[in-house]
């Protein structure tokens, strides 16, 4: 198979991940992975994963199939940030989607889903891990099965959105208890958007670190 794979931002954390996926998968197939449409040459399957760019009917036309990864159970949480959105709403499970790309935004077809599972402890690198390996996992499912796969729509649930979110939204406040505020200091990037707190004219940043497991109590 010919796969290309467009990620819009080579210092994603999922980038790496990409690059291992597409190294063992050139022993028996042909893989790009690029950072800009505008290098796409067409070929079987395109993977749009964390991609920013508009990829409209005409590049898609490039390829027998234009496949996004989701992490939603759509067509409940269309949108931004998905998983981060679902975390702040108390939720440890979270449906994994694949589907087709279309020019209206998570509205395509669904050829699999995944359950990521979370205990509400992880950090925001050991959250991508469980992501990262779940939407990997789909991509495998998407070329062992692309011959075969019987893409399904949408149902008729009424779709919701989620917003694009910013650096405020890991704005911490010194009014509330950390425990009330922990899903989001959880799930802040501490490289890219780090929680933080303004506090007697300073701006303060927040790292946070997991120590040992503690015996239950």
């Amino acid at each position: 198979m010919n796969i290309s794979i467009l990620c819009s931002d080579v210092t994603h954390p999922i980038y790496p991940w990409l690059e291992s996926w597409a190294a063992r998968h050139a022993r028996s197939h042909v893989v790009e992975l690029l950072s800009d449409k505008r290098e796409l040459r067409g070929g079987d399957v395109l993977f749009l994963v964390s991609c920013s760019e508009i990829i409209d009917a005409a590049i898609r036309s490039l390829y027998r199939a234009t496949l996004v990864i989701h992490a939603s159970d759509l067509p409940e949480g269309r949108g931004w940030s998905p998983h981060i959105w679902q975390i702040l709403e108390g939720k440890n499970q979270i449906k994994v989607t694949l589907l087709e790309a279309e020019d209206a935004v998570d509205s395509g077809k669904i050829w699999a889903q995944r359950d990521m599972v979370l205990e509400g402890h992880e950090l925001f690198d050991e959250i991508n891990s469980k992501l990262f390996m779940t939407e990997l996992e789909l991509m495998e499912f998407a070329v062992t099965n692309f011959e075969t796969v019987a893409p399904l729509a949408q149902d008729g649930r009424p779709a919701s959105h989620y917003r694009k979110r910013t650096p405020d939204d890991s704005r911490l406040d010194t009014d509330r208890t950390l425990a009330e505020q922990f899903d989001l200091l959880r799930v802040a990037d501490g490289e890219r958007f780090p929680a933080f707190f303004d506090f007697r004219g300073h701006r303060y940043y927040v790292q946070l670190r997991k120590g040992k497991q503690l015996p239950d109590e």
